[in-house]
């Protein structure tokens, strides 16, 4: 397999994400994610008994706390080394883990400061019993785009350049073709659009920072930058993305979830094209027409 480019600092991700836990509160989004992790999991008919929990420590142990009946045996990893309950400290993409060795893997909110996606998404389906679940979520394409915007704009006004500030993100389709490319079996992506609005970008920064998503691409500028920047940022982003009638600023969160099988022979295949033996006019009750 060719090496995956390096768009993420791995050691400064880890930084990141290590020094977030120092912060009192979990963020919304934690445990927005963390609830819905969870319902997708209730909605299946079935226990699971051995289960990989991997990404952030705050969403890992809600999950782990909320319906620790359906997982069974619980293993937490992650790639940052936190006070928090971890057995294992791991790459996403390297897992120390023998093969088939759970039947459920869930991943929350780390994929995307991964440099290979695709070789951690085969590492799940290789470390997953057969008929074995993944879900994952991740933050997309359409997250902060507002500030990616401005920020560019304000760098380029008063520097005349534009450095990577905001991490690329992977849309939905491009989800669901890692999923089929990395061999899962029934695989379902959707989304969850999340719009809020924050009385200063103070505000919106202080959450980046708490989650531990902070810029850590790997051709960052490394250029320190003025309060005039600031400034710039916060003018152009009340300028283009305020609400009209409160003032506050809108920001938008794009998380994606997906959700794979690993392959088993007793599971519902899908048809081949021209095999079917009733005419969907006919189920409808309508009269066909060529077009």
């Amino acid at each position: 397999m060719m090496e995956a480019k390096q768009i993420f600092d791995r050691k400064l991700v880890r930084a990141r994400r290590k020094r977030s836990h120092k912060f009192p509160t979990d963020p919304f989004l934690f445990q927005r994610c963390a609830h819905d992790i969870c319902e997708r999991i209730l909605d299946i008919h079935r226990d699971f008994s051995s289960t990989l929990l991997i990404g952030s420590p705050e969403i890992t142990h809600s999950i782990a706390t909320t319906i620790q009946d359906k997982l069974g045996y619980i293993i937490h990893c992650d790639h940052s080394n936190t006070t928090q309950t971890k057995h294992v400290i791991c790459s996403e993409s390297d897992l120390p883990f023998a093969d088939k060795s759970f039947d459920l893997v869930i991943n929350t909110l780390s994929l995307h400061g991964v440099n290979n996606v695709p070789k951690a998404l085969s590492e799940y389906k290789r470390v997953l019993m057969p008929d074995g679940l993944l879900i994952a979520n991740l933050f997309g394409g359409t997250t902060l785009r507002n500030l990616r915007n401005t920020l560019y704009e304000a760098e380029e006004s008063l520097y005349g350049r534009i450095s990577p500030r905001v991490s690329p993100m992977i849309t939905s389709e491009q989800a669901t073709r890692l999923l089929q490319s990395a061999g899962f079996a029934m695989p379902v992506v959707d989304r969850d659009i999340i719009k809020i609005n924050y009385k200063a970008l103070a505000s919106l920064f202080a959450d980046i920072r708490r989650m531990g998503d902070s810029n850590a691409l790997a051709d960052r500028s490394k250029q320190s930058v003025s309060k005039r920047f600031f400034k710039k940022i916060e003018e152009i982003y009340k300028r283009d993305y305020s609400d009209e009638k409160s003032g506050k600023l809108k920001a938008t969160f794009e998380i994606i979830y997906l959700t794979g099988w690993s392959p088993h022979k007793d599971q519902p295949k899908p048809l081949k094209p021209g095999s079917a033996t009733t005419r969907l006019a006919d189920a409808l009750g309508v009269k066909e027409q060529k077009i």
